[in-house]
């Protein structure tokens, strides 16, 4: 496990960018899981700027989402169908067919859930699961109490994930109570992962997430286990890392982070 503080929002963005464009380089056929949320807006955003500017090409990669809500289309506002397609999907060369999302409105969701494992299986696997962390320390819907082994399933919202997402909908009563996600089990089995943590607001769940105890009650602490995951964060979300300084002692002294130094000091 790594973890690399960089000194603002857009800084943090732009390894995590970096790191994304150097996977797909390298692997066209990269299979990219994906993330939602406020935190990946702006990552998104300089994704597209990097296919627009510097011909960055999604053509042949492969996307999975790791969650949608139950009970709503993909047309509605609220829906990960719907922010996807118009945040990143179609500003991008890359194929629809290619990409994939739960079905929220499927009429048998075991069936979904199921069938959903076997297509990422189908692919060979998540290569880079890109991940945000919520207050509650959930990865995907992976509420507190969920298993390290659980797999893609049905899950219910815990009240605060009601409340900070209930803003995506014009009718806050339309916010739905229920979401199928990837599990842990399905998470920790990405060849690799990277999650993006920006705000003051989530310093707390940060710290604890990296340097608290596992536990089955903050499903990030999970990636602690995974042999190949990176936390960027930015200064704001680092406030409550007590090994602050060991980290970034570690990601200006790394050779593997040499090119990105030189491009960040041009």
């Amino acid at each position: 496990m790594q973890v690399i503080v960089q000194p603002t929002s857009k800084d943090a963005v732009e390894l995590v960018s970096y790191i994304i464009a150097e996977r797909l380089r390298k692997k066209p056929h990269l299979v990219l899981g994906l993330a939602t949320g406020r935190t990946m807006v702006p990552l998104y955003q300089r994704l597209v700027e990097m296919h627009k500017q510097e011909n960055l090409d999604f053509s042949l990669a492969v996307t999975f989402n790791l969650d949608e809500y139950i009970g709503i289309s993909s047309e509605h506002p609220g829906s990960y169908h719907y922010f996807m397609y118009n945040t990143f999907f179609r500003h991008i060369n890359i194929d629809l067919r290619n990409t994939h999302i739960p079905n929220g409105m499927a009429k048998d969701i075991a069936k979904e859930c199921k069938e959903y494992e076997e297509k990422i299986k189908d692919f060979g696997g998540i290569d880079l699961q890109l991940l945000s962390i919520g207050e509650s320390g959930h990865i995907g819907f992976n509420e507190p109490l969920s298993s390290m082994f659980s797999r893609t399933r049905e899950k219910a919202l815990s009240p605060i994930t009601i409340e900070q997402n209930k803003h995506l909908f014009p009718h806050p009563e339309e916010m739905p109570k229920r979401a199928i996600t990837m599990g842990v089990g399905t998470i920790l089995e990405a060849n690799e992962c990277i999650a993006l943590v920006t705000g003051k607001h989530k310093s707390k769940i940060l710290a604890e997430s990296v340097e608290g105890p596992f536990t089955a009650m903050i499903s990030a602490t999970a990636l602690q286990l995974h042999p190949n995951c990176i936390f960027v964060a930015d200064e704001e979300a680092a406030t409550d890392l007590k090994q602050k300084e060991y980290y970034r002692w570690i990601f200006e002294n790394e050779p593997e982070w040499e090119l990105f130094r030189q491009k960040m000091k041009k």
